[in-house]
This record gives C-alpha cells, structure tokens and sequence, in this order.
C-alpha cells in the first residue's frame, strides 16, 4: 500500500517548485532505477509491483500493487517500479576540457537526449542557463537512461560563466563557419541555443568563433536541425580525431 501523504508527495514531485522544496526526485524503470541505484544518487524509497532489486534493504522498499504505481506515476503507462531520490548539492564546474552550454532550452526530451550524448562522447560538464528546465523533470530524467548518474550538471547565469571561463567560447549558428573544414580544439564550451530563438543576443556576444552544420539538400529548405540532433553531430566532430 502507498499512503494518501505519500501519494500525494510523490505527485508534487513532479512540479519544480516541490522538488526543491523537498529535495527530492524521482525516477521510473528498471534500467533507470537500477544505473541511480549504482552511483552516487541517495535512495529515499523504492516502489515496486515485483519481487526484484534485492540490493535495496526492506525498510527502503515497498511492493505494491499496479494500481498504486498507476497513481504515483508520471508516465501514460506505469513502468514496473519507482524510485524516489534525494537531491545532490551542486558541484563545482568542470572549467577544462570539452564541455557543452544550453542557452535556454526548454523540451525535457531534448535536455535528456543531451544528457546522453555527453555521456556518450564523454563529456564531463553540461553548464545550462538558469531558463534551461529542470533537469530532475521526470521526463528528462526518463530521457537520459541513466547518463544523469554520469554527467556533471550546472545552473549558472551563462552570461557570468562564458565571461569568466579560460576555454575558447563556440556558438553554433547557421551562418557560422563550416564544422567540418575547422580544425576544432579538444578544449573548448560549446554553446547550443534554444528550440525556437537559437543563441540569445547577450549570450552571441560572448561566442569567440562561429560554427555551423552545413546542409546538403539540394532544395536546402529545412530551417534548422533540432537542438539535441544538432549537438549529436557537432560532438561527434569535436571527438572524430580522438577516434
């Protein structure tokens, strides 16, 4: 059984304002669950439908029914289980190597989808503008499989951070330079802009050299790459001479 207080506190949850108030998150699936079980994540509770998971001590985990999943759930179908964290205290920024910068990027799946591909391409350092959302939205959280556990996660006034940082500042436009004929660093913060609006002007101010993904298509109608498609390319070229 989950009480009506638990309920009621997992649900809020899934508001920003509640996970801060609480220090709290949570996460759905057995794959996520068991990659935060993993790392330095601290468990609150685990609720599950299933007799799994047996490196969580009893006090630490309930077996529920479906239909109790079903209302503590974010998710159209209910996974199997879920699993409640606790916040960690933000690290410091990782100012060395490659890191990448969100300017105000709003969709949960693109921020996720980001959060993979650094784990992917080994980036240590995601730095996100304090418009960026949340990354302990249960949807970003569902998105990054895990690679939450493995990606250093900063909120900064981007402004302050690009102006103050040592590495060579890139921006990715669509007049910029051709990514493929620069030869690219392997230190540097690279900048990916919003969804609808690119780089912010105060932020274009700060990019020390402008980069671009070129198009191939004959008609060269398409407007523009999604953000987390694009920064899967652009890494995938920053890491290509390291391969």
């Amino acid at each position: 059984m989950v009480s009506k207080n638990q309920i009621k506190l997992i649900t809020s949850l899934q508001q920003k304002k509640y996970r801060n108030q609480h220090q709290l998150f949570f996460a759905e699936g057995v794959k996520v669950i068991q990659e935060l079980l993993q790392s330095n994540f601290e468990l609150e509770h685990l609720y599950t439908t299933q007799d799994d998971f047996e490196e969580v001590s009893s006090h630490k985990k309930s077996l529920i029914h479906e239909n109790d999943l079903k209302k503590i759930s974010a998710l159209a179908t209910a996974n199997s289980c879920l699993a409640v964290f606790k916040i960690p205290e933000e690290k410091n920024i990782i100012d060395s190597g490659l890191v990448i910068a969100l300017d105000d990027i709003r969709d949960p799946g693109n921020l996720g989808t980001i959060l993979r591909l650094c784990d992917w391409f080994g980036v240590k350092q995601l730095v996100c503008s304090k418009e960026t959302v949340d990354v302990y939205n249960p949807k970003v959280v569902q998105a990054t499989m895990g690679s939450i556990s493995r990606v250093t996660i900063a909120y900064a006034d981007l402004e302050d951070y690009l102006s103050q940082t040592k590495l060579p500042v890139f921006g990715t436009f669509m007049d910029g330079e051709n990514i493929y004929k620069n030869n690219l660093p392997q230190e540097g913060v690279v900048v990916m802009g919003n969804e609808a609006n690119g780089i912010s002007a105060s932020i274009e101010n700060l990019v020390q050299k402008r980069i671009s993904i070129p198009r191939f298509g004959d008609l060269q109608k398409t407007e523009s790459l999604n953000v987390a498609t694009a920064t899967a390319i652009i890494l995938s070229e920053f890491k290509r001479k390291l391969a």
